[in-house]
Formats: C-alpha cells, structure tokens, sequence
C-alpha cells in the first residue's frame, strides 16, 4: 500500500522508489542514479523512451513514453543493469551499436524470466538468444549488420541508450568497484531474502565481476597447454652413461625425449608484417612466444611473414624470430597466401597449430583449412571477420 509520500510522487519515482524498498538486487544501484524525467531534455537528447549514464550516473526516462507503472519497472530495471554489468565499458573493439543491441537482447530475456514489471512490446526480445551471452549474441548478429543496425534501442533507432562518458572529468570513486560491491550486496540480499527467481546466467555475469580478466599472456599459455601435452621422457644409453660417485661401476641411463615426438612438435606462426604494424607489438607477442615455446618443449616454428605477399621462412627457433622480423611497410595486408602456404607445405605436420599476429588491418576472409589456429591482436583491434579460433589481446 503507498503511503501519502509516496502518491505524491511521479510514475517514474515511484518506480524507482520500488527497487530501493523492494529489489534488493538493484536496490543500492537504484538509489545512487539521479532520476531525470523532463520531457525538453529527453527531446533535446533524442531519448524517445529512456537512456541511462553509467559514468554520470543518471538515468534518463522520457514521461512522453506513456509506460505504465509495471511497464516503468522493466525499463528501469533494463537500464540499470546496463550500467551495473559496465556494458559501457565491455563493448572494447566492437561496434558499440550493434554491443548495445546484443546487450538488449540479453537483458531483456533476462527480465521476462525474472517477472520484473511488464516487458513493453517495443522492446528487443528474440528467444533464439535465450540462454546466451552478450558476447555470443554479438557474434551472431555481426553477421547480418544490415538488419540490426534498423533495430531500436529504447534511446531509438541507431543511437544506444546506453549514454558514453564524454564529460572528460575525473571521477571521486571508482565505478567498477562501486558497481561490482552493489551487485555482489544486492545478490547475497536477493538470495537470503528469497527474493524471487535470477537467471543462471546472469548471477554467472555478476559472480564474474568479481574475478579480475585472466590477463592475454596467462590465457595464451593456457592455450599452448592444450596444444602440447607434457612429454614423457625415457631411460636412454645413448649418450655416456652417468655413474654415481656411491657406485661408480654401475652404469646409469640418461633421461631424454623422444626425437620422433620432437620433431612434429611444433606450431605455424603467421606475422602480419605490414606498415601499419608497432614494433613493440611484435616484441611483446615474439617475447611470449619464445618463453611458452620453451617451457613446453617446442624445439622449432614454422614461420611466415605477410604483407603484400607472403614470405616463407622455413623453420626457426622461436627465440630467434624477433631478431628476424622486418616490418617492410608496404601497403595492405593479405594473409590468406600465408594460410595457404602453411596448409600446403609437406613438412608441416596436419595437426600442427597456427598462431596469426596481426593489428586486424588485413584485407581478406581467412579459411584456415580446419586446422586449429588463435589470433592474437592488440587490444582494441577489429578483425574484418568473425573469428572461429581464439582471440588474444595484447593489453
């Protein structure tokens, strides 16, 4: 029952007021946004129905809309969560329309199952996402740019609700740990109280926020892991055998890898060696290299350099290729002949990986032939393709 306060307050108030008393989850979320709901301003800002500001920490709603008040609840329930998951933040090198999009999407299933308020029928919702993350509903839908780019967020047609920080001020607290204690306090409430049903993958997305991001180089090693099983070594008197000062007469066998395992031991490195690639990007990833190559017993690479053409450079001792590497500063890059060459080659063993370092500025679709294969690319790169292998920033 609303007391004498609170009906005097506006839809959209009243709307807000009823996470802070009754959501624990977005309750403290809820009461730090300031709530903006003037019609000339909304205008001004083309928000045909709402928009929020995660860094300013404003939350627009435009009273023009005409929702109701269940209706009030989802879409501030939307908003907030936009700015609590810090999808401002996460969309990186993606196109931030189509992130904000395939954030809608997510959230909105989300909603719908959570019964928070009515689901406005302008809202994004497509059941073929359901269950998925933002990232994996991005990488579906950048393959029909055309017919989501026409979608509309509740901001409208080709603008994101979600509002960028372009205030240039520095902030007193630090907002991913402001929203991260929220939303880890707001879940532990929500669950002790029983406060009704969370989708499995959103409490995954708010319990994540509570691990830092594996850096690039621990989650490319992780990789090597799975490339290159340990090898086991044997007892071999190839060599002179050892003896033991205790027992000088008793010849004792060395420890050694098998050569055949060895010698097909190996992976493909394909180097964009293009103008417009940083030498220091090559350093750090060569470096990486070299050092996991060793620590796993990967004696030799197969080594490639593309720009223009692609250069074949025959097996290398991974420590050895950053001393080789010349950035040869021609034009565009193509790195399928490199692919190519690599798949075909006869001394390079079908099962053998392919590591691609490249800036993202390449010109062609890679077919990698179905071998396994990861990228690794500077942080705020775009590859010109959806990839099908691992990505691995460099930060």
């Amino acid at each position: 029952m609303l007391s004498a306060n609170e009906y005097s307050l506006s839809p959209v108030s009243r709307a807000k007021q009823w996470f802070i008393s009754s959501y624990p989850l977005l309750g403290a979320i809820a009461a730090s946004f300031k709530l903006i709901e003037d019609r000339q301003v909304c205008y001004n800002m083309n928000i045909s129905v709402a928009a929020i500001s995660p860094s300013m920490q404003e939350i627009y709603i435009n009273p023009a809309a005409g929702l109701s008040q269940n209706e009030l609840r989802f879409v501030m329930a939307h908003e907030f969560l936009h700015a609590a998951l810090r999808h401002d933040a996460r969309h990186a090198w993606r196109d931030a329309y189509l992130w904000n999009i395939a954030c809608d999407f997510v959230i909105n299933d989300w909603l719908t199952d959570m019964g928070i308020g009515d689901r406005p029928a302008s809202l994004l919702y497509d059941p073929q996402f359901k269950g998925l993350n933002a990232e994996a509903v991005y990488d579906r839908i950048v393959m029909d740019m055309r017919t989501y780019r026409k979608l509309a967020t509740l901001r409208g047609v080709g603008i994101g609700d979600i509002l960028p920080d372009t205030s240039g001020k520095r902030r007193d607290i630090d907002l991913d740990a402001f929203y991260r204690h929220a939303l880890e306090q707001g879940l532990s409430y929500h669950e002790t109280q029983n406060r009704g049903y969370l989708p499995e993958g959103l409490v995954e997305e708010i319990r994540a926020l509570s691990y830092p991001p594996i850096p690039w180089d621990v989650d490319l090693a992780r990789w090597f892991d799975d490339m290159f099983n340990p090898l086991e070594k044997q007892h071999s008197y190839a060599r002179v055998s050892r003896r033991q000062s205790s027992t000088p007469d008793i010849p004792r066998p060395a420890w050694r890898l098998d050569p055949v395992t060895l010698d097909r031991r190996t992976f493909g490195v394909l180097l964009d060696t293009s103008g417009s690639m940083e030498r220091a990007l090559l350093a750090t990833a060569l470096g990486a290299i070299a050092s996991y190559s060793a620590s796993r017993d990967v004696p030799a690479a197969r080594v490639v350099f593309c720009d223009a053409e692609a250069y074949d450079q025959g097996y290398m001792r991974p420590e050895d290729v950053a001393g080789t590497v010349k950035v040869k500063g021609r034009g565009g890059t193509v790195l399928q002949p490199g692919i190519d060459l690599l798949a075909n080659a006869e001394d390079f063993p079908k099962e053998a990986p392919i590591l691609i370092i490249t800036d993202g500025e390449c010109e062609d679709r890679l077919t990698l032939h179905g071998r396994e294969h990861a990228f690794l690319i500077p942080e705020r790169a775009r590859l010109p393709f959806v990839p099908k292998g691992k990505v691995f920033r460099i930060t």
